[in-house]
């Protein structure tokens, strides 16, 4: 275990109300914990205060922007996995992820029936579109060994919930 998460922190009632009060999203706005500190009876700095706590203990294990791709016209979604030479992984992890179009880029291990390692999931408006960025990839990082495969529909996004 690290420091932080042997780190202990009660939650009170307060802290129970704000993360049910975030848990399906903040308004995207100039002071966007207004709405929580007043219906909490707190001020904004106690709000914050509060969630960076919870931040630092990892009662809170994830808070992070998910932008709603579909709404803004990126329907297309590819999963390129790729054949890199594990020598390389860093440096093609590096010029894969510096792709716009790329919002994922991770290593899995690869298996005896499965030769692909780095995965990158590529968005785009049309299948064509996601193509042609796989296809700009393939060429910068000179590795032509790869797959990509499209969402058909989405099943899920959202968190666990309290």
């Amino acid at each position: 275990m690290t420091p932080v998460q042997n780190k202990k922190i009660n939650m009170d009632d307060v802290d129970e109300k704000l993360i049910r009060l975030i848990q399906d999203g903040i308004s995207f706005e100039h002071a966007p914990f207004t709405a929580c500190a007043l219906e909490l009876g707190i001020s904004e700095n106690d709000v914050v205060s509060r969630l960076n706590s919870l931040i630092e203990s990892q009662k809170i294990r994830r808070f992070g922007a998910s932008i709603g791709h579909i709404a803004l016209g990126f329907t297309a979604n590819g999963m390129c996995v790729w054949d890199v030479p594990p020598k390389r992984i860093e440096e093609v992890g590096q010029i894969m992820s510096s792709f716009e179009d790329v919002s994922h880029c991770y290593e899995r291990p690869r298996f005896e029936e499965w030769p692909y390692n780095m995965y990158t999931m590529i968005h785009g408006r049309s299948q064509e579109e996601c193509e042609a960025v796989a296809k700009k990839i393939s060429e910068a990082v000179g590795i032509e060994d790869y797959e990509l495969v499209f969402s058909e529909k989405e099943l899920k996004k959202k968190g666990v919930r309290i």
